[in-house]
């Protein structure tokens, strides 16, 4: 199982823009990241819809990060690219299981439970741990 290739470059975006600390245009985002200029701007869109991103127009424009680096988890990222994580379909509120009369099928509870664990471990994992403040660097 992998995230997809879209939720690793939001990832890719959020880690630039954590680094670089200050404003960016999507064509710089686009080269640091090795993301398509195209690609990145739809990304960009879902991030600042989800306010993890602030965006900016006119010449000085571009974008940056929207709130505090320890507030932004892998969590925030992915789920805003792929929606709630989940092991398996049956597991989300929308599916109806086939074997529904007979009751949730025997994997439902393990698949909910992995899937809380994923979920759990990914909201645990903030953006301030991922980027190197200019004191870290020195030592």
């Amino acid at each position: 199982m992998h995230i997809t290739l879209e939720a690793d470059y939001a990832i890719r975006i959020v880690y630039c823009l954590a680094c670089e600390g200050k404003r960016m245009d999507a064509k710089s985002i686009s080269g640091a990241t090795g993301v398509t200029l195209r690609f990145s701007l739809k990304i960009l869109r879902k991030l600042v819809a989800a306010g993890i991103v602030k965006s900016f127009k006119g010449t000085q424009g571009g974008y940056e990060i929207g709130r505090s680096l320890d507030t932004i988890s892998l969590y925030d990222v992915i789920s805003t690219i792929e929606g709630e994580y989940q092991l398996n379909r049956c597991v989300g509120g929308n599916y109806v299981c086939a074997r529904i009369k007979q009751g949730p099928c025997q994997f439902q509870r393990v698949f909910r439970d992995i899937s809380k664990d994923v979920q759990k471990q990914l909201k645990s994992h903030k953006f301030t741990e991922f980027v190197k403040t200019p004191e870290q660097e020195n030592e």
